[in-house]
C-alpha cells in the first residue's frame, strides 16, 4: 500500500529566492529583538562594567522612547493625576493671530483608550513618558540640567504637541504652541481624615515657535 503524503508546506512551495527572502527577513527580525532586549536590559540592570562601558550606546538607543521607571512600585508610587494640556497661537492669512482654549491632550488619549480592550502602547503613555522626561531634565525655572538630555526632551515634547495640532488649525497655520501640566493629588480613601487637598496645581512652559519646513528651526520664546 503506497504510503499517503501531507500537502507540502508554504515555505515549502515558495521559490528558492523567496525562500531566502524570507530567511533573510526572520533573521534581522531575530537580530533587531535580541538586540533591543540586550539594550533594555542594560538600562535597567544594576550597573555593572559592561553598561558603564557601552553607557553612551545604551543611552542614545533607549531614549526618549524606551525609557524604563518603576515609579508603579514602592518606595515612591505616584500619587497625582497629572494632565497635559496645550493650546496653540494661529497665524491667519490676514496676518493677525488667534490663540485657542487649553486643549486635556490626556484627556483626549483617556477618552480614545476607554472600552477600548486593545489600547495602543502610544495612546497609553507617549504624552506621559514625554512629559516626565522633560521634569527629569529641567528644573522648575524650565532650565536644562542634563545637556543634550534636556533638549532631546524638549524637541520630544514638542513634536508630539505639534503633531496633535497639526500645522493648520482653525483656518490659520500654527505658529507657537504652549503646554502645561494640571497635577491633581489622587482622592485618599473615605475612611482616611486628613487627606491632601484636591484642587489642581498648574506648571506652565513659555511659549514654543513651531518648526516650519522652510526654517526647519525650532526656538523657544
Amino acid at each position: 500500500m503506497d504510503s499517503l503524503e501531507g500537502p507540502p508546506s508554504r515555505l515549502a512551495a515558495l521559490s528558492l529566492p523567496s525562500r531566502i527572502a524570507v530567511a533573510v527577513t526572520l533573521g534581522a527580525v531575530a537580530v533587531a529583538a535580541v538586540y533591543h532586549l540586550a539594550m533594555v536590559f542594560l538600562h535597567v540592570a544594576p550597573s555593572n562594567t559592561l553598561s558603564k562601558e557601552h553607557a553612551t550606546a545604551v543611552n542614545d538607543y533607549i531614549y526618549p522612547e524606551f525609557e524604563q521607571n518603576w515609579k508603579l512600585f514602592a518606595p515612591d508610587p505616584l500619587q497625582s493625576n497629572i494632565h497635559v494640556q496645550a493650546r496653540a497661537e494661529i497665524r491667519k492669512p490676514g496676518g493677525g493671530t488667534d490663540t485657542t482654549g487649553w486643549v486635556d491632550l490626556t484627556g483626549l488619549d483617556v477618552a480614545a483608550m476607554r472600552h477600548d480592550p486593545l489600547p495602543s502602547h502610544s495612546q497609553q503613555n507617549e504624552l506621559r513618558r514625554a512629559w516626565s522626561f522633560y521634569t527629569d531634565t529641567h528644573d522648575n525655572q524650565e532650565q536644562p540640567t542634563a545637556g543634550d538630555r534636556s533638549d532631546m526632551s524638549r524637541t520630544y515634547l514638542l513634536r508630539i504637541v505639534e503633531r496633535r495640532f497639526g500645522p493648520q488649525l482653525n483656518g490659520g497655520q500654527v505658529a507657537r504652541v504652549q503646554v502645561r501640566t494640571a497635577t491633581t493629588p489622587v482622592p485618599q480613601p473615605g475612611w482616611i481624615t486628613g487627606g491632601s487637598g484636591t484642587s489642581a496645581q498648574f506648571r506652565q512652559l513659555p511659549w514654543w515657535i513651531v518648526d516650519t519646513p522652510s526654517t526647519g528651526q525650532e526656538n523657544a520664546s
